[in-house]
Protein backbone atom coordinates (compact mmCIF):
# COMPACT_ATOMS: atom_id res chain seq x y z
CA UNK A 1 0.00 0.00 0.00
CA UNK A 2 1.87 3.21 -1.03
CA UNK A 3 1.26 6.69 0.78
CA UNK A 4 -1.95 7.88 -1.02
CA UNK A 5 -3.74 4.84 -0.85
CA UNK A 6 -3.04 4.88 3.28
CA UNK A 7 -4.44 8.63 3.22
CA UNK A 8 -7.59 7.93 1.60
CA UNK A 9 -8.48 5.20 4.08
CA UNK A 10 -7.90 7.89 7.27
CA UNK A 11 -10.97 8.50 8.92
CA UNK A 12 -11.86 11.73 11.10
CA UNK A 13 -10.92 9.82 14.19
CA UNK A 14 -7.98 8.10 12.84
CA UNK A 15 -7.33 11.83 11.78
CA UNK A 16 -7.63 13.02 15.51
CA UNK A 17 -5.80 10.20 16.48
CA UNK A 18 -2.76 11.18 14.49
CA UNK A 19 -2.47 15.00 15.80
CA UNK A 20 -2.95 13.89 19.65
CA UNK A 21 -0.36 11.82 18.87
CA UNK A 22 2.02 14.00 17.44
CA UNK A 23 0.88 16.87 20.18
CA UNK A 24 2.29 15.20 23.14
CA UNK A 25 4.79 13.18 20.97
CA UNK A 26 2.92 9.72 22.24
CA UNK A 27 0.78 6.64 21.03
CA UNK A 28 -2.35 6.30 22.59
CA UNK A 29 -0.63 3.34 24.43
CA UNK A 30 1.62 5.45 26.12
CA UNK A 31 4.76 4.53 23.64
CA UNK A 32 7.03 7.89 22.45
CA UNK A 33 6.99 8.59 18.69
CA UNK A 34 9.91 8.21 17.08
CA UNK A 35 11.45 11.21 14.83
CA UNK A 36 10.57 9.58 11.72
CA UNK A 37 6.93 8.46 13.23
CA UNK A 38 6.38 12.18 13.63
CA UNK A 39 7.45 13.05 10.18
CA UNK A 40 5.27 10.36 9.00
CA UNK A 41 2.26 11.49 11.23
CA UNK A 42 2.82 15.43 10.18
CA UNK A 43 2.29 14.18 6.54
CA UNK A 44 -0.49 12.04 6.76
CA UNK A 45 -2.30 15.03 8.54
CA UNK A 46 -1.46 17.72 5.98
CA UNK A 47 -2.60 15.24 3.48
CA UNK A 48 -5.56 14.77 5.26
CA UNK A 49 -6.78 18.42 5.76
CA UNK A 50 -5.48 19.15 2.37
CA UNK A 51 -8.56 16.54 1.23
CA UNK A 52 -11.23 16.82 3.66
CA UNK A 53 -10.83 20.09 5.52
CA UNK A 54 -11.19 23.74 4.39
CA UNK A 55 -8.44 26.01 4.30
CA UNK A 56 -8.85 27.64 7.45
CA UNK A 57 -8.63 24.47 9.36
CA UNK A 58 -5.60 23.06 7.83
CA UNK A 59 -2.49 23.09 9.65
CA UNK A 60 -0.36 26.38 10.09
CA UNK A 61 -3.02 28.23 8.80
CA UNK A 62 -2.69 32.21 9.79
CA UNK A 63 -5.96 34.41 9.51
CA UNK A 64 -4.01 37.59 9.24
CA UNK A 65 -0.81 38.38 7.74
CA UNK A 66 2.22 38.42 9.82
CA UNK A 67 3.69 41.72 10.99
CA UNK A 68 6.91 41.85 9.18
CA UNK A 69 4.62 41.19 5.96
CA UNK A 70 2.20 43.60 6.73
CA UNK A 71 5.03 46.20 7.03
CA UNK A 72 6.66 45.21 3.91
CA UNK A 73 3.19 45.39 2.17
CA UNK A 74 3.48 49.46 3.61
CA UNK A 75 6.99 49.79 2.58
CA UNK A 76 6.00 48.77 -0.81
CA UNK A 77 2.84 51.03 -1.46
CA UNK A 78 4.94 53.66 0.40
CA UNK A 79 7.81 53.45 -2.63
CA UNK A 80 5.02 53.56 -5.16
CA UNK A 81 4.87 56.75 -7.10
CA UNK A 82 1.87 59.11 -5.76
CA UNK A 83 0.10 61.56 -7.70
CA UNK A 84 -0.37 65.05 -5.71
CA UNK A 85 -3.16 67.50 -7.05
CA UNK A 86 -2.61 71.05 -5.97
CA UNK A 87 -6.01 73.60 -6.47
Amino acid sequence: MDFSQLINQIDAVTYQRLKTAVEIRKWPDGRVLEPSQVELCLQAIIAYEHKHLPVDQHTGFMSQQCASQTKLDTEQADSQPQTVKIK
